[in-house]
């Protein structure tokens, strides 16, 4: 007779067995209008919130009883339950609304956009690590504004950016077990990129920029070579950010969330300086645009300057990877640029190691001298 049973039948019959006559415990036998029974179950279990549920058949709701209890005995049933109760799209606009606002990486938002529209319907429960993956790949082929396919650094990002809004939503709203993310394999990265300026190259893009149209392209230019800012990082600036007594700028917020003291030295100090008397009073940023209420945008001027000084394949964020070569060519250790750049790690610095490596042969010299005599 049992042969012809499904797992879930054998395991009702053995739980049967065990509790006996306690499986009608909570459940109600109630009768509709036109005479239809149905049969209400009601769990109630110390520490855990009510759980009900309404059947047609009575073995239906004493199956799901007995499973239900013996779930959340052991733990389970709670966050699987929380899971089937919430969607994605409610996930991300609650993450957005209460934790976006606390991070400094403004793009997440767009990303967190994107994966709304692609799968925000669907339950935490029902999102798995293949339908992610399904859309990662959807990811890979998409096509940039440049007409390109998206980076691997960019699909990065974005699972990234879904994936702490699974961590947020496990460990502090208890709306699922675990992330679907930890099973989901990410995308190869490239070689880190390590595009630098040579010195000839580096004093004819000094002089386009000085020739430029726009007159702040010069001086951002300078701070980037000058101090490794990052592009985002220069462009918004305000007058609060300036503190020429001390000669530094002060960074309340950063790509990595901390705050930062850049160093305003010699040539850089003189061009800011100019810069805040020319300034008009009523204008906060430091580099405005011409409706003053934003920074400036300086992607075409910046094209120009390169191609007037015929430099190819080189980019904005280059100009921070050329401050990091002339801090190492000047004898700063890994550890000092690292710093000096805002960066918590030396993985990424080291990119720029071989660039040190005639400075840290003369540390070696040194050192025998010492010894050896």
């Amino acid at each position: 007779m049992y042969a012809t049973l499904s797992f879930l039948d054998d395991y009702f019959i053995l739980l049967q067995l065990f509790y006996g006559d306690r499986s009608m415990k909570g459940i109600q036998e109630r009768e509709t209008k036109d005479g239809q029974k149905h049969y209400r179950v009601q769990i109630r279990i110390k520490g855990h919130p009510i759980v009900r549920a309404t059947f047609k058949r009575k073995t239906d709701a004493q199956r799901w009883k007995q499973m239900t209890e013996c779930s959340i005995r052991e733990g389970k049933y709670f966050k699987t339950a929380e899971a089937k109760k919430h969607t994605l799209q409610e996930a991300i606009v609650r993450y957005i609304r209460d934790v976006l606002p606390h991070k400094p990486n403004a793009k997440q938002e767009q990303q967190l956009r994107w994966w709304k529209e692609q799968i925000g319907a669907f339950s935490l429960a029902d999102i798995t690590p293949s339908l992610i993956a399904e859309h990662r790949d959807k990811l890979n082929q998409t096509m940039t504004k440049f007409g390109r396919k998206m980076a691997p650094t960019t699909v990065l990002r974005y699972l990234a950016a879904l994936s702490h809004v699974f961590t947020v939503a496990s460990r502090e709203w208890g709306w699922i077990e675990e992330s679907p993310l930890k099973k989901v394999s990410k995308p190869k990265l490239g070689p880190l990129r390590a595009r630098f300026l040579s010195n000839e190259e580096l004093e004819r893009l000094l002089q386009a920029c000085k020739e430029s149209s726009n007159e702040h392209l010069y001086p951002v230019v300078v701070l980037a070579l000058s101090t490794g800012m990052r592009k985002s990082e220069i462009l918004t600036l305000t007058t609060r950010s300036i503190d020429l007594l001390n000669e530094r700028i002060i960074l309340e917020h950063t790509k990595n969330g901390e705050r930062r003291l850049v160093h305003l030295r010699e040539h850089a100090f003189t061009v800011v300086e100019e810069l805040l008397q020319k300034k008009r009073q009523n204008i906060n940023f430091i580099f405005p645009s011409e409706k003053h209420s934003q920074p400036i945008d300086l992607r075409f001027p910046w094209e120009q300057a390169l191609k007037k000084a015929s430099i190819p394949d080189f980019k904005f964020h280059d100009l921070r990877h050329s401050a990091a070569s002339f801090l190492l060519m000047s004898g700063a250790t890994l550890a000092e640029v690292a710093e000096i750049l805002g960066l918590k790690t030396l993985h990424l610095v080291k990119r720029y190691g071989h660039l040190s490596e005639k400075h840290t042969a003369g540390v070696v010299s040194k050192m025998n001298k010492v010894i050896f005599g």
